[in-house]
């Protein structure tokens, strides 16, 4: 048996032909077997066990031998049989590219054939259309030959038809050889250079000019001269503005220029800017006037004009130019007279007729011209030198140095508008230079409605309705948003371009003014001593305070003390919170709906976020001054618990009195609190966790001046501080008949607070003597962020001698050498974000006073 293992680790060392799994894949496919001598892991050790598994399986070594020498011996004729059928294959291979060779060879001849075949035939080709193309080119060159002999011919007969129609004034026979001449000087266009068609061509000119000429002058007899009054239309003056409209485009522009001017020169003279009917408070008696005009126009003159000309639309659109022109001059000599009413009713009538005109007319007239104008207005300022002292008052006012200048059309606000009509601003951009008069006047209405707040709201807060217990939005917080949203949509009305953007100014102004004068400065002057911050955090804000020589807005140096809350003053501050709050929310909402309104290009000029941020800091002061007064209240129990004398408790007992006084307190203000916030659930969640965070470290303080404590004390005081833990934990649902769960944020704030306040405790029971080292292990465990100094604290409250107190620092200091640094470290750096927020707010508030 080891001579057969021995031949195994001989066998299984030859070397064996790895091929890739690709070509393995390949091969599986190709020649698919079972056989285990062509699996790719053959293993020859494993294969001859299987053949052999036993000792007693030897005896048949014989016949496995004789098997695989026959298996050999096929193999090796299958591949002498493979080589010999390889040798004939590369023959027959040879033989078959000599033959392709041939038949290639063949096929190069062929296609030399065909294509010196085809080259003939093309030379035959050549040959046959020579005659035919010389006969063509012959054939085109007679037509225009004798195309441009009748052109001519066409164009001496009809010169000489025109001059003897012209002469008789026959306009109704002029337009057909008139416009026959017309198109044939098309043709001759590139022959001018030929004197006979140049003589033709200056003969032509002096036609048209000669008929446009007499066409002019015979309009000028019949609407100016001595019968002009007598003059109906006939048919003449029908036909010769038919020849009118055959000639240039400039005689027909000159002939309506002057008939319109002569349609609207009564106009000029009954409204001249000295009359009293030409005023902005007499505007409708120009737009009637026109309307009469108009209509006995068309009904005269609509037979006489072809429709193509938009007579009337050109009458309307020169009366809104006029218009335009002469109440911008008037406006700006009697500036001083406008005030926002009779601005606001001009431009009310005003654009009530540009809407009659855009429903009447499609503006195809004047497009070109818009267009044009529209591209002056990027390079030209619209207001010119006489108005530039309009605009100073609104400029300083509102504090916008490009307001109202290159001021746009009113059409702009339409562009958006798909098939806006050009009448859109045609005479109402003339009232956008004056736009700053309706700013002012909402500026000067907001100031009033805030005075009339700040007078109202002292009596409203102060009849605040303690019994039902609703802080419900203060009233007059709706009346100035509902002020906005009409302001708004009357400036939409106007512009939307730079004076809305003033009207956002305007808003953010009187926004701040709210926050300040009636929010801000009815909170309750109520600021305890906060024996939660150390005495050095308090003297830096002292000094920060005292070296800015500010104080929060409405805070003197003399309210800053001890201060009693009363319900009333309670139910204020939770008023003004959801007034704040209230007051978020809609100038989000007033920022985007300015923002919609506006111009594209002026919206990134839009922001309202410092006031939200201001409406933001009242409801964390409101916030703040409920906690103060929850923690007054809470200020004497505290005091008690550190006046007990714990070295003398005998027997642990129920919870102590200080602990039921602080629960009483608990139970009176909170739920009024929650009632108060119940519009604004998670402010009052806020306050929840802001009183927690503040009145537990409080705790914790006065539990340190509990010393030196017995063990029995300890254990009062652990099970006085459990009770207070589960009345901390029940806070936001107290009072509640359903037995709501707090929020998780609040509850893992109290569990971490009160849990630290419980492990106080059970260091200071936990002993010491002849312990020392597992005391300190103990104390790291239980408090890991701790420091020296809050060690030390728990030293003194156990009643330890000097002695024993040195020997627990020296072990605990080497154990935890940077504690006191690192926790040091963070108390700085939270100071100092402490100290720049009351800096950045005292500046904030004031630069809003």
């Amino acid at each position: 048996m080891s001579t057969i293992n021995e031949e195994k680790i001989d066998v299984g060392k030859t070397e064996t032909l790895v091929y890739s799994a690709e070509v393995q894949k390949a091969i599986d496919e190709i020649l698919p077997s079972d056989d285990p001598l062509d699996k790719p892991d053959f293993d020859t050790i494993d294969h001859i066990n299987k053949l052999f598994p036993t000792e007693q399986s030897l005896s048949s070594i014989d016949d496995v031998i004789n098997s695989l020498e026959c298996k050999v011996d096929s193999i090796d004729n299958d591949i002498r049989s493979v080589i010999r059928g390889q040798i004939d294959v590369n023959k027959d291979g040879k033989a078959e590219l000599e033959e392709a060779q041939r038949y290639i060879k063949h096929l190069f001849s062929q296609i030399r054939e065909i294509k010196q075949k085809a080259e003939h035939s093309e030379e035959i080709v050549k040959e046959i259309t020579l005659d035919i193309k010389q006969l063509d080119c012959a054939k085109k060159n007679l037509t225009t030959s004798i195309t441009t002999l009748n052109n001519l011919h066409m164009l001496v007969s009809g010169i000489e038809s025109l001059r003897g129609l012209t002469t008789k004034r026959k306009y109704g026979e002029i337009v057909m050889p008139l416009q026959g001449v017309t198109d044939v000087m098309k043709h001759f266009k590139n022959y001018t250079d030929i004197p006979h068609i140049a003589q033709l061509s200056t003969e032509v000119k002096q036609l048209q000019t000669s008929l446009a000429t007499q066409i002019m002058a015979d309009f000028r007899e019949a609407f100016s001269g001595p019968n002009a009054k007598n003059f109906v239309p006939n048919r003449q003056m029908t036909e010769a503005c038919l020849v009118v409209s055959i000639l240039e485009p400039k005689v027909k522009d000159e002939l309506l220029e002057w008939f319109i001017d002569l349609q609207l020169s009564e106009y000029t003279h009954l409204f001249d800017s000295a009359e009293d009917v030409a005023w902005l408070d007499k505007l409708n008696q120009r737009y009637a006037w026109f309307k009469r005009q108009l209509l006995q126009c068309e009904e005269k003159f609509r037979a006489m004009f072809p429709v193509q000309w938009e007579l009337s639309e050109r009458i309307a659109v020169e009366f809104c130019k006029i218009t335009k022109n002469e109440l911008s001059k008037l406006m700006v000599k009697r500036k001083n007279e406008i005030d926002v009413k009779l601005l606001l009713f001009a431009i009310q009538k005003t654009v009530a007729f540009e809407n009659l005109m855009a429903k009447t007319f499609n503006g195809n007239t004047i497009v070109q011209n818009h267009e044009k104008s529209l591209n002056n207005l990027t390079k030209q300022p619209i207001i010119n030198t006489e108005t530039e002292d309009i605009l100073q008052p609104f400029s300083e006012e509102l504090q916008i140095s490009d307001a109202l200048e290159n001021m746009p059309s009113l059409t702009e606000k339409n562009e958006p508008k798909q098939n806006a009509s050009p009448f859109y601003g045609l005479i109402s951009d003339c009232f956008q230079p004056f736009l700053y008069i309706y700013i002012d006047s909402v500026d000067k209405n907001l100031s009033e409605l805030i005075e009339r707040f700040v007078s109202d709201n002292k009596i409203t807060l102060a009849k605040e309705n303690i019994d039902d217990q609703t802080a419900s939005v203060l009233p007059n917080c709706a009346d100035l948003f509902l002020f906005y949203k009409k302001s708004l949509v009357q400036c939409t009305e106007l512009s939307n371009h730079n004076p809305m953007l003033a009207l956002a100014t305007v808003f953010q102004k009187y926004l701040k003014e709210y926050a300040t004068k009636i929010l801000e400065v009815n909170l309750p002057k109520i600021s305890h001593p906060a024996t939660s911050l150390t005495t050095n955090v308090s003297n830096m804000t002292k000094d920060l305070i005292k070296d800015l020589q500010l104080l929060p807005s409405g805070m003197t140096e003399t309210s800053v003390k001890n201060i009693n809350c009363t319900p009333q003053e309670l139910a204020k501050i939770c008023c003004i919170l959801t007034t704040a709050d209230y007051c978020m929310e809609t100038t989000q909402q007033l920022e985007e709906k300015l923002k919609e309104k506006i111009d594209p290009s002026l919206v990134g000029k839009i922001s309202m976020i410092n006031e939200n941020d201001l409406f933001q800091n009242i409801i964390f002061m409101s916030i703040n001054l409920l906690v103060q007064h929850l923690e007054a209240d809470l200020e004497p129990a505290l005091n008690n618990m550190t006046k007990v004398p714990w070295q003398n408790i005998t027997a642990v007992g129920d919870q102590s009195e200080y602990v039921s006084i602080m629960t009483t307190h608990l139970r009176a203000v909170v739920p009024i609190v929650r009632t108060y916030l119940s519009t604004s659930r998670k402010y009052f969640t806020k306050f929840c966790i802001t009183f927690a965070n503040s009145f537990i470290p409080k705790f914790i303080q006065h539990l340190y001046k509990c010393k030196p404590l017995s063990n029995i004390g300890a254990e009062q005081l652990l099970l006085d501080t459990h009770s207070l833990k589960t009345i901390l934990l029940d806070l936001p649902s107290m009072n509640l008949d359903d037995n709501r769960k707090a929020p998780a944020s609040y509850t893992k704030v109290v569990v971490k607070g009160m849990t630290k306040a419980e492990m106080i405790l059970k260091l200071v029971m936990a002993p010491t003597i002849k312990h020392y080292t597992s005391f300190v292990d103990q104390y790291l465990k239980l408090l890991p962020e701790s420091d020296m100094t809050e060690f030390q604290k728990i030293l003194e409250m156990k009643g330890l001698k000097a002695a024993e107190r040195n020997e627990l620092l020296n072990i605990f200091r080497p154990r935890n050498p940077t504690g006191s640094f690192v926790t040091s470290t963070a108390a700085l750096s939270s100071l100092k974000q402490y100290t720049s927020r009351i800096k950045k707010n005292l500046i904030s508030n004031s630069s809003n006073n």
